[in-house]
């Protein structure tokens, strides 16, 4: 159970080190969805290389089953934007292969849930040939499509699989929040010589982010592998990815208001794992939390706190590790159970205070 103090200790708490705020130029920007920011992403590529094609259920005539392939079949024909029969162990196998033979397939699922129907044509040949062949036959492939929970789809549609993929050598596991990562990650995947999976999520879709002219250039692009501070502070790091990031962003802003300043850190690249970020972050505010909406046993923040106790970073630990996840459980169908499921800004609000508690304690009697 979460111990809570009274508001007095959290404003004593943000006098005892100076409130961080993001001293970042403002730019000229213009919100886009992460659902067009998705489309620009392919659509630049297939402008750029004409060995990009797209593959999938409904991703042609019907602009795909979210609209992120909105578009395209009419810009670029049958022969580069193909519907597919509702097979994902078919078109998936199809993709691999035409990944072998020096395409660059973009193999849409209509949902993660059904990569479990794929997942042999993933995992064995698609993570495992590049290696097999001793670098001789590149597998530049990404597979793509809404991960985790959706609203009112139960337990078979709701799964994030950000850890399943991320625990097999061979893959690149990607995972956007806002509309700049969706575009800049995509670009950086569609372009990469190894397999990647990159994790969207349903809800974010059609959420509009601020996108800067940089962003909306076709020559942006963001490295894989590298995370960013969303938000920076000095009292406790929160790391997080995907939607889980809006979570953790909305729990600093109420903590912010007690006085608390949290680094915020989204991954966007589950693997490679930017540890090198999370470390400098835990030498500053001494203190960290992990948020995620997959389950936690074998999790991506099993594995961040796993990571830590085998660095540096654990000696620059004043608290243990908090790790914030989805419940332990298939997704409940009853709407008022699905949002017990799924971790909220309250759940990291109150992880953030019994992970303090230590400290506002030697406060209160220094």
């Amino acid at each position: 159970m979460a111990l809570k103090s009274p508001p007095v200790l959290f404003g004593l708490l943000g006098r005892l080190s100076r409130r961080s705020f993001s001293t970042s130029k403002a730019l000229s920007s213009k919100p886009v969805t992460v659902r067009d920011a998705l489309n620009q992403a392919i659509d630049e590529e297939m402008e750029k290389d004409d060995k990009v094609f797209v593959l999938g259920e409904e991703v042609a005539q019907y602009d795909g089953a979210y609209k992120v392939t909105r578009g395209l079949w009419k810009k670029y024909g049958d022969k580069r934007v193909i519907d597919t029969p509702i097979t994902e162990i078919g078109f998936a196998g199809i993709a691999v292969g035409a990944a072998f033979a020096g395409l660059k397939p973009i193999c849409e699922f209509m949902t993660f849930n059904f990569s479990m129907q794929a997942i042999d044509h993933m995992i064995n040949s698609a993570a495992k040939t590049y290696y097999m062949s001793a670098g001789a036959i590149p597998v530049s492939i990404v597979f793509r499509g809404p991960n985790g929970a959706a609203a009112g789809v139960a337990a078979q549609h709701s799964q994030c699989f950000g850890a399943w993929f991320s625990h097999c050598p061979g893959f690149k596991v990607l995972m956007p929040y806002s509309s700049e990562d969706a575009k800049g990650l995509l670009k950086a995947a569609i372009r990469d010589r190894d397999p990647v999976v990159f994790l969207e999520d349903e809800i974010l879709y059609g959420v509009p982010f601020p996108m800067s002219d940089e962003a909306l250039s076709s020559d942006f692009v963001l490295p894989i592998g590298k995370a960013k501070i969303e938000r920076p502070g000095n009292h406790i790091t929160v790391v997080c990815a995907g939607r889980a990031t809006d979570t953790a962003l909305q729990a600093a802003n109420e903590l912010a208001g007690k006085g608390i300043e949290c680094e915020v850190i989204n991954l966007r690249s589950i693997r490679p794992l930017d540890f090198d970020t999370i470390a400098q972050s835990i030498a500053k505010t001494h203190h960290l939390i992990t948020v995620e909406q997959g389950w936690p046993q074998s999790g991506i923040g099993a594995e961040i706190c796993a990571r830590v106790m085998e660095s540096a970073a654990f000696f620059e630990l004043d608290a243990p590790v908090w790790r914030v996840a989805g419940a332990d459980v298939p997704m409940p169908y009853a709407r008022s159970l699905e949002a017990l499921a799924l971790p909220r800004a309250p759940d990291v609000v109150a992880a953030a205070t019994a992970v303090l508690a230590n400290k506002i304690s030697e406060s209160m009697n220094q």
